[in-house]
């Protein structure tokens, strides 16, 4: 496909976004097709259902060790039976946690970084999908008094990749890929109102504002751990049809049904960016089809590095995990990763 022709489907949305555009892109992709993946452990959080499901179900057709991180252990288990049945891998494995709940990932993130766990190859970490997202029409808090979408869509999955980065930077290059929305397109984060809390709530903004919030992020981490063994990517996938969009936006849902994508379409630029030989080679990309997107169509939704930093110090706040100072960090620290103090 012509350049020009593939930038006038991502701008015109509607062709981009939908399944034509992923059909038209596909022809375009590496014939000989992805790397198997043996012998590497892939983590996808929110996988039991949608897109977290059929990038699990990907991962596992190339060969990976792969960890379904779930709230609901009934539907994680359905979940993990279909993917080893789908694929014949039975290499997939079923862990619990409520990404909303901050204890619940520090638990988490200790249980899989122990040191007798470690020994099993099962417990190492070559790439961290973060794709576990909500969307409620209310506002809700989490159990630590966040509002809800922030506290599952941003800040659980700082808290939980920040913890991780040590056991991904042990495969060299570990790979962070997480799945943003191309409605983040409409939105900029509001930073003296991050939660919400001084204007009406409506969830779908609150969701696009989180997924904004996820890619800025995103070049936060690629800045941070450039000089070491972990590369960080957002992507977006399009619109797909999966129970989280039926739930949360029926009328659209119902509308687009006969143009929505499959989540295996959705999902197959996640598992790319876990899996090609391009993307290790880069950080802090925004991907949509595995081509490298703008971050920006509006000049309303730019943010300056300050502006990044201050919703970095935030999160911080909020998860109550923290950068290792330098310089002291240097001598401590394997170069570009992060710990917690």
């Amino acid at each position: 496909m012509v350049p020009w022709l593939d930038t006038v489907l991502d701008r015109t949305v509607v062709l981009g976004y939908t399944r034509i555009g992923y059909r038209l892109r596909r022809d375009t992709f590496e014939p000989a097709g992805l790397p198997p993946l043996d012998g590497k452990v892939v983590l996808v959080t929110g996988a039991s259902s949608g897109l977290g499901l059929a990038a699990a179900e990907g991962f596992a057709r190339l060969g990976a060790t792969v960890r379904l991180l779930v709230r609901d252990e009934r539907r994680g288990e359905l979940a993990r039976a279909q993917i080893a049945a789908r694929t014949g891998n039975g290499d997939v494995h079923l862990d619990l946690c409520d990404l909303s709940d901050l204890n619940s990932v520090r638990q988490y993130a200790q249980r899989l970084r122990d040191p007798q766990r470690l020994r099993d190859r099962t417990a190492r970490l070559a790439v961290l999908v973060n794709n576990a997202g909500a969307l409620p029409h209310e506002r809700t808090l989490s159990a630590d008094g966040i509002e809800l979408t922030f506290a599952t869509n941003v800040v659980g999955p700082f808290l939980l990749t920040n913890l991780l980065v040590p056991l991904l930077a042990a495969s060299d290059p570990g790979r962070i890929v997480n799945v943003s929305s191309g409605g983040m397109y409409a939105q900029r984060v509001h930073l003296d109102d991050l939660q919400m809390a001084n204007e009406r709530f409506d969830g779908a903004t609150a969701y696009a504002r989180s997924k904004r919030a996820e890619v800025m992020l995103t070049e936060a981490w690629a800045e941070r751990l450039a000089r070491g063994a972990v590369v960080a990517h957002a992507m977006h996938p399009g619109w797909v049809d999966t129970p989280g969009l039926e739930s949360s936006l029926p009328r659209f849902h119902r509308a687009m049904k006969p143009l929505l994508r499959t989540p295996a379409e959705g999902a197959d630029t996640i598992v790319w960016l876990g899996a090609a030989a391009e993307p290790a080679g880069s950080s802090g990309g925004f991907w949509h089809d595995r081509r490298r997107r703008p971050t920006h169509l509006v000049p309303w939704t730019r943010q300056t590095p300050s502006e990044r930093e201050r919703l970095w110090a935030e999160c911080e706040r909020l998860s109550g995990w923290h950068e290792t100072p330098s310089p002291a960090a240097e001598t401590q620290t394997p170069p570009g990763s992060v710990s917690n103090r």
